[in-house]
């Protein structure tokens, strides 16, 4: 098994965690976008968080849940 996935998904948590690096807590998911887009986040890790529901995420692991469960 690759970290790379063809597929463009982000799966590794870590990357996602790097992209928010800084946000607050509790965050709805434009507020995902934004921090991870201003931390220059690679494109299948927005496209990871835009495929999250629009509710708010109370912690990282709150994030990283919403990621796994998205296939």
């Amino acid at each position: 098994m690759s970290d790379s996935d063809s597929s463009g998904a982000a799966k590794r948590p870590i990357d996602i965690q790097k992209a928010l690096k800084g946000i607050s807590y509790p965050a709805d998911k434009q507020t995902l976008l934004d921090t991870a887009r201003a931390n220059g986040a690679d494109e299948s890790v927005l496209a990871a968080l835009e495929a999250l529901p629009e509710q708010e995420y109370a912690s990282p692991a709150d994030v990283s849940k919403g990621v796994g469960n998205e296939e």
